[in-house]
């Protein structure tokens, strides 16, 4: 079976993170100073109560690199693992935040705009997927869901690994549903990185990711690929079976590409849209 929160292992006892259990004493700060973590300002990370400040969440975080963290909350402990386990990226998103959001207020807007919305939807849902065979690439981002994990399952273990980063997604895996979905970015790899032990793989995740994170901009989220977590060989016993992807439910197909004037259309209604939930939990 593949585990996608193995990844957080290394932080704390895996056993720790199933189930339906309450949540655990992890010493969180204690965490942060053994491992010496750092908000996007560099300031030193700390997880403190909600409350106490009148600064938002990202603006608390780079000013004072204070994380705010509710107790005994499964949503907030696996945000504050991921900080631990991906720092780079995550001092990355802290900082396009804050830098996206002074420079949006200087302007006299007062929404948070695409671009934070878009990283905000990373955050809680995102998967890197690293890859040798952009064939295999190619079919997920054609929807041929059958294709790729059933048809040429041995394929994806052998030239595919996925990185789940989105805390949302990973406290949804706790108790999944038909139809949880990741937000997935490609990450090309050689067949001798796959051969590289999972920390040092880690490593190279992080700044990968930190780095696309900092050259990005509102054309972000036009760059995700809906990946039914689910369907992803080895998470579920059920995906097995071939015909587990003839599931429209959750694997669904590519949607036929708009013509530019409706896609334009679509486009400016979204500037009256609310900005996401804590979760999106559409199907691929």
């Amino acid at each position: 079976m593949l585990d996608l929160l193995a990844p957080l292992a290394a932080v704390v006892p895996r056993k720790m993170l199933g189930g339906v259990s309450p949540v655990p004493s992890f010493s969180l700060n204690e965490l942060v100073a053994a491992h010496g973590i750092a908000t996007g300002d560099g300031k030193t990370l700390r997880f403190v109560s909600p409350g106490g400040s009148t600064l938002a969440y990202e603006e608390r975080a780079w000013l004072h690199g204070e994380v705010e963290t509710r107790a005994d909350n499964w949503h907030d402990a696996f945000n504050a693992l991921v900080w631990l386990a991906y720092p780079q990226a995550k001092a990355a998103l802290n900082r396009k935040h804050y830098r996206t959001m002074t420079e949006r207020r200087a302007l006299g807007c007062r929404d948070r705009g695409r671009l934070r919305d878009a990283l905000t939807q990373f955050d809680e849902c995102g998967l890197v997927v690293a890859c040798a065979d952009m064939t295999l690439w190619a079919g997920i981002s054609a929807h041929r869901w059958r294709e790729v994990f059933a048809d040429r399952r041995g394929e994806v273990a052998a030239k595919m690994r996925f990185f789940l980063f989105g805390h949302a997604s990973m406290e949804s895996l706790r108790v999944p549903f038909v139809g949880l979905t990741a937000k997935a970015l490609c990450m090309v790899v050689d067949a001798a990185w796959l051969e590289q032990p999972l920390a040092a793989q880690l490593a190279t995740v992080d700044a990968w990711l930190a780095a696309r994170i900092d050259a990005t901009d509102e054309t972000f989220r036009s760059s995700f690929q809906p990946l039914p977590l689910l369907g992803i060989p080895g998470v579920t016993p059920d995906s097995e079976q071939p015909a587990y992807y003839d599931d429209i439910r959750q694997f669904r197909p590519k949607r036929l590409q708009c013509d530019p004037e409706v896609r334009q259309a679509a486009a400016a209604s979204q500037d009256g849209e609310e900005s996401p939930g804590p979760i999106e939990q559409d199907a691929g």
